[in-house]
């Protein structure tokens, strides 16, 4: 436990920490939460009044939500969060209200004895997902099913915020903790040798974390490194302006926090612009899809947790609400049981850092600016076109018959949304598919695949008879389809509350033609 210290003590105390250990490049934001845009401030007090109510102040670790669903939430579901520990210890430092600066130590310390330091493990650096989940271990140790290697930079990109925006809010000694965590993270990465620069959301904040530490620790060869792994990130997108995770309402957010840490504590010029530069694209793309007045993007998603962000809560979404009204936002009303509501608990992050929209994008956040078609070029083999139309957003992605679609897979190929007569989107998608084309011309979807596929529905007031094999009835929408399907099944799904859910099953499918018409 340490003081709160005020006045010229303050600057005694930076004094002796930076005394003890070099300084980094990056310049801090200083942001002053009472002078923000009143949409940021509303959505970080609402995230800190939830992890308020999450912390156990005997574990010193936040719990997990009641109705959480989540990334691989092994061991997760009945005990306490580390990941979102450290995100609750950054809100505390900004906060800086009674108490905070203790309960932040508190937490960092906590989340500190939850990293991995065997170095013989793949596993070596990373953090554990919850203290409750077992030690992996083993030859027949899986990641993701028994560790997250992604754990390394979410955690570690938040150790480096704090540890340039607050380090006189911290003790000396545990700042000195979090710096040798870093470097542990960075040198399992590095021994792990899994993550490569297209897997984007994470190869950015890991191009942030190691620019970051081998700045600090004027080490030549992470410099070196890290640089290059940040121009060869960059390059990759601006060979199609595009994400190889296309279009995600989750991953497209935790894109924007990268960036935003490239654009705001890079140490060179060249990555700092390489990050406002990509940051504004991005801005600029996921404004073409989205649709105000439905407050969701329009699909496809190469990789998504749910068809409506205005029920979960989406990465992407959390950084439009920042800028928005509540009522305005892609963005649930949060409470104990909505889904992914952890994921709001990185709302510090965002308003700390500031969403840096172009204003032309920003305008389409706001209002809709008319019907229109988008089309891309996502890589040599896939693209995406969108329909984002008054009252129906379509969308289908074209991967050449590249990419299949199997279980539970977060791959939508085939999307559509629109707002039912409830006030309440209602949606579909192709949820299960062998090899897949979709494309989307205004309001038409045709799908060309090789066996069997099934499209997931949901929409407020459907029935179960207003399904058939050449047309659907839908609340506010009606659908017509075509094809050379051999076999039809509808069942209900339980995946959602009955009656509103179902799972509609064309067999041997070669071509299928589906045709929206809004009620």
């Amino acid at each position: 436990m340490f003081l709160r210290i005020p006045g010229a003590a303050v600057r005694i105390a930076a004094l002796a920490l930076a005394s003890v250990m070099p300084m980094h490049a990056a310049t801090a934001r200083n942001v002053n939460l009472a002078k923000i845009d009143p949409s940021a401030r509303g959505i970080f007090d609402i995230a800190m009044k939830s992890m308020d109510s999450a912390w156990d102040p005997e574990e010193h670790l936040v719990r997990t939500p009641m109705g959480f669903s989540g990334h691989s939430d092994t061991g997760r579901r009945a005990g306490h969060m580390v990941r979102e520990t450290s995100n609750y210890a950054l809100g505390l430092l900004m906060r800086d209200g009674p108490g905070d600066r203790e309960r932040a130590a508190e937490g960092l310390n906590a989340v500190l004895k939850e990293q991995f330091l065997d170095q013989s493990t793949v596993w070596y650096g990373t953090f554990r997902r919850s203290p409750e989940e077992p030690n992996p271990a083993g030859e027949h140790t899986v990641m993701w099913a028994n560790y997250d290697p992604n754990w390394r930079v979410f955690i570690g990109t938040t150790f480096e915020m704090i540890l340039i925006e607050y380090p006189e809010r911290i003790p000396a000694d545990l700042a000195l903790k979090m710096y040798k965590a870093i470097d542990v993270a960075i040198a399992g990465e590095m021994k792990q040798g899994r993550l490569t620069p297209h897997y984007s959301n994470i190869a950015l904040m890991y191009g942030a974390l190691w620019d970051f530490a081998a700045t600090h620790d004027k080490n030549a060869e992470w410099k070196q490194k890290s640089a290059a792994w940040v121009r060869e990130v960059a390059r990759l997108y601006h060979l199609y302006n595009s994400f190889d995770e296309y279009n995600s309402p989750t991953y497209y957010g935790v894109d924007l926090f990268g960036l935003a840490l490239w654009r705001s504590y890079g140490s060179t010029a060249e990555m700092r612009e390489a990050g406002s530069n990509i940051e504004a694209h991005l801005w600029s793309d996921i404004a073409d899809f989205y649709q105000p007045d439905l407050r969701n993007l329009a699909g496809p998603y190469d990789r998504s947790y749910g068809m409506d962000m205005e029920t979960y809560v989406a990465y992407a979404g959390l950084w439009i609400r920042s800028l928005l009204p509540p009522e305005k936002a892609p963005f649930p009303v949060p409470d104990a049981n909505t889904d992914h509501l952890a994921d709001l608990w990185f709302a510090p992050h965002v308003v700390l850092l500031g969403a840096n929209p172009p204003a032309t994008a920003l305008a389409k956040l706001k209002h809709f600016t008319g019907e229109h078609m988008v089309k891309r070029q996502i890589t040599d083999d896939r693209s995406a076109s969108a329909w984002v139309g008054s009252k129906v957003i379509l969308g289908g992605e074209n991967t050449k018959l590249t990419k299949d679609a199997p279980h539970d897979t977060q791959f939508h190929p085939g999307t559509a949304q629109w707002r039912t007569p409830s006030g309440s989107i209602g949606w579909f998608y192709v949820w299960q598919s062998p090899k897949i084309n979709v494309d989307v011309d205004h309001t038409t979807m045709k799908v060309t695949t090789d066996g069997t596929i099934v499209i997931r529905l949901k929409a407020e007031g459907i029935k179960r008879e207003d399904i058939a094999a050449a047309s659907w009835k839908l609340p506010g929408l009606s659908v017509s389809v075509e094809g050379d399907t051999k076999e039809f099944e509808v069942k209900e799904s339980t995946y959602y509350k009955e009656n509103d859910s179902f799972a509609i099953t064309y067999s041997n499918v070669h071509q299928l033609t589906l045709k929206v018409t809004p009620q």
